[in-house]
């Protein structure tokens, strides 16, 4: 079905719903670890910054986060290049960017707390064990406490990436032709919006069990050796 000639429309929008939820899921998979790791520190200052910034993004309506960064942002950079450095820069986010930004800090204040309960649920004894091993803090991260901390995290991360790829029907408010506004268009259009939104639905709900079957198998895979040493 061509839909009225705006298949190819809700095509590509779907197509850039998937690259912005990628994007917010690489920016927030970075701002989650540095989270994580800044509320598991024994610094008061690094703590208090941590959930300071699990608090904010956690406690501000998604669409809001979205508006100000985009908005805001651009203002604020401006600002400081002029009128602070004297600099005659002219700055400009696009939609894009500003939508992967502003996505990839909520996906990190959340997913900071399900990196913190991932750590927190390893036995403090590996890590024990590996220091008496001569293993110093960063290599015990990297082979001790990082592979299981992917594995008890994994689930929580889906979710929250599942929960992204659908916030990403938010950022049509800055201009960005992702499947809500794709469909939207081609709706406004045709005047025929019921037949467009439920081909959009259908996308979203394709591109869920897509993610779901992905994350069913990484699941799997990164439970390869504790099934097997727990003898299942």
């Amino acid at each position: 079905m061509d839909f009225q000639g705006y298949g190819h429309l809700l095509l590509a929008g779907a197509g850039m719903t998937v690259r912005l939820a990628l994007g917010a899921l690489a920016v927030g998979l970075v701002l989650g670890l540095a989270g994580a790791a800044l509320k598991l520190s024994n610094g008061r200052i690094a703590r208090g910054i941590g959930n300071a910034y699990t608090d904010l993004f956690r406690g501000l309506p998604e669409l809001l986060v979205v508006l100000i960064f985009y908005y805001g942002a651009e203002a604020a950079v401006r600002a400081l290049l002029t009128d602070v450095l004297g600099l005659k820069v002219v700055v400009s986010f696009s939609p894009y960017a500003g939508g992967v930004i502003a996505l990839g800090l909520i996906f990190g204040a959340y997913s900071s707390e399900v990196f913190r309960g991932a750590v927190m649920a390893i036995p403090r004894g590996q890590v024990e064990a590996a220091r008496a091993f001569g293993m110093g803090p960063v290599l015990t991260f990297r082979r001790v406490v990082l592979p299981q901390v992917w594995r008890v995290a994994l689930p929580g991360l889906g979710n929250l990436f599942l929960v992204t790829l659908k916030d990403t029907a938010l950022v049509s408010v800055i201009g960005l032709d992702e499947l809500m506004r794709s469909a939207n268009t081609a709706g406004r259009s045709t005047r025929d919006y019921f037949t467009f939104l439920l081909a959009a639905a259908v996308l979203y709900l394709g591109l869920t069990i897509i993610t779901m079957i992905v994350l069913n198998f990484l699941e799997k895979r990164a439970n390869r050796g504790h099934l097997s040493a727990a003898g299942h």
